[in-house]
Parts: structure tokens; C-alpha cells; sequence
């Protein structure tokens, strides 16, 4: 039996509902809350589980990027886990090796976080619903309530390693020609916030900001036409013929701008997954600021 043909990396609501009986479909629901605590100065990242149990897309099972798609013992937030463990995990929310997935979210890059790393495991059929959930709900489409039971699948990972920036590999990249992109607002990349979450404030030298959320639509928050986030990506450096590395706070917005860079014609941009959490705890790593 041949399979249906891949669907594009990014998705309008209409089409995904198009195609939602579509056998050997997998939609996934990554949404997760990260809210900065101001007394801790920390972030905290809640997987979203109780709204998705009252309404998500017909069909969906949630996915816990947080905890279950992480490695538990690693000392970092949402550190990439190992390919035994991402196989199992993935494996029982029924997605195997020829399944076609779609992510989710109610905002932020937790859909593209997971795109990523169903892709650094070798996962190519994977796209993403272009303005999440909220843009499902302003097409009036139907939701459901309740955790939907899926049968467990066999997924065997293909680990891509060069998708994967090393720390030391991001502190050679400025001096070697390649490209390295901070997706943090302003104030963080010179740092300057209010509220430093990292040992450290600053960025990585020869870093350049391009904010992930830039690349969408602040009214909708689906992503920007193509020739516009070619824009702003080529602008950043990250469309060059070089090695090309985004980083954020831990791994998770990085992926947006990588994302975008895939969609428009650049699939190698690698993300740093320990990102500044990494980088500011080490005293040996420089820091520019301003």
C-alpha cells in the first residue's frame, strides 16, 4: 500500500481539516505555558494537559514536550533526549515511521520545538498548523473534549547530529564564516531586561537578533508570507551558504527561526539546544552586552 503524499511543512487550518480523516494521519497538541517568575527569576513551563482534555482539534493527542520528550536526567530544561528514549515516547503517542504528523500549540514555538525534534530524529513527514490552535478556533472549526487513546506504534529514530549545535562547536562558529542567530526579544540579546532568568545577562559574541516571533503575524500569530520571513532571515545571515545556528534561553524559541529558515528554502539550520541556560553557567564563556 503506497502512502499519501507528504503534506507541506506549513499547514492553513483549512487544509489540516481537509485532510483530517486522512489514514496514517498523527495530530499532536504540544501546547505548553511558560511564564516567567519574577521571585524565583526563573521561567516555569506547564504542559497545557487540562485545556487540552476540555478542547482540542478532533483527534489529537497530547504531547508533554516538557517531560516526557526530554531527557529526565539531564541538569537542563527541555534537553534533547536520547534516540532510545524519543523512540519509545513518541512511539506511544502513535507515531511510527511512516506516519504523517502535525503539531500544535496555543503559541509560542512549542510546535516548532517538537517539528524539530521529530526531525533530529529522522522524522520527515512533519508540518506545522499555521497559527495553532487559536487560528483552528477563528476558523470555527470543531473541537473536542476529553484525552483521545491511540494504539502504540514502532518508531525507529534516525538521528540527523549535524540539526544539533554543540557548545563548542557555537563558540568556534563566528570566527569559522557561520552564522549565529539569538531568537530572544531585544532587551534579553543586549541585556537589558527587568528579569535575568540566566546565571548570566549578555549573548554569545557574534551573535545577531532576530526575535522569533518576528517571523509572525502579531495580529493572527501565523506566520508571515514566505517572501517576508526570507527578509528578515536572509537579513539575520541565516540564509547563507555557511553553517547557520540559532539559540534562545533553552532550546525552545531557537527552533521558530529554523523552522522558517526550512520553509523558505534552508534545511540545515541547526539549533543549540543548552542555548543560554548552557552558555551564562559556564564563567569560562564570554558574554557581549549592549
Amino acid at each position: 500500500m503506497t502512502s499519501a503524499p507528504a503534506l507541506p511543512p506549513l499547514l492553513s487550518a483549512t487544509e489540516l481539516h481537509a485532510v483530517l480523516d486522512r489514514p496514517g494521519l498523527r495530530v499532536l497538541d504540544a501546547s505548553t505555558e511558560l511564564v516567567l517568575d519574577p521571585g524565583a527569576g526563573r521561567y516555569v513551563a506547564t504542559p497545557q494537559r487540562d485545556a487540552y482534555h476540555a478542547a482540542h482539534i478532533p483527534g489529537a493527542v497530547f504531547a508533554d514536550v516538557v517531560h516526557d520528550l526530554a531527557d529526565p536526567r539531564a541538569e537542563l530544561a527541555f534537553t534533547v533526549p536520547g534516540p532510545d528514549r524519543f523512540a519509545e515516547q513518541v512511539g506511544w503517542l502513535g507515531v511510527g515511521d511512516t506516519t504523517q504528523v502535525v503539531v500544535y500549540a496555543s503559541g509560542g514555538a512549542w510546535a516548532t520545538r517538537l517539528w524539530w525534534l521529530l526531525r533530529l530524529h529522522g522524522l520527515d513527514r512533519v508540518s506545522v498548523l499555521d497559527g495553532g490552535f487559536q487560528a483552528w478556533q477563528a476558523a470555527g472549526l470543531p473541537v473536542e473534549s476529553g484525552a483521545v487513546e491511540v494504539a502504540p506504534a514502532t518508531f525507529t529514530p534516525a538521528p540527523r547530529p549535524e540539526l544539533l549545535a554543540t557548545i563548542d562547536e557555537v563558540a568556534a562558529l563566528p570566527g569559522s564564516g557561520g552564522c549565529l542567530v539569538n531568537a530572544l526579544d531585544p532587551a534579553t540579546f543586549r541585556g537589558e531586561q527587568p528579569v535575568n532568568p540566566y546565571p548570566r545577562r549578555g549573548r554569545i559574541p557574534g551573535s545577531a537578533n532576530l526575535p522569533f516571533d518576528s517571523l509572525l503575524d502579531p495580529g493572527t500569530g501565523r506566520f508571515r508570507p514566505v517572501a517576508e520571513m526570507a527578509e528578515l532571515l536572509g537579513a539575520a545571515g541565516l540564509l547563507g551558504p555557511g553553517r547557520a545556528v540559532t539559540y534562545c534561553g533553552g532550546g525552545i524559541a531557537a527552533t521558530l527561526p529554523a523552522f522558517a529558515a526550512f520553509v523558505a528554502g534552508k534545511p540545515d539550520v541547526a539549533v543549540y539546544d543548552g542555548s543560554l541556560s548552557e552558555w551564562t553557567a559556564d564563567p569560562d564563556r564570554p558574554v557581549e552586552l549592549g
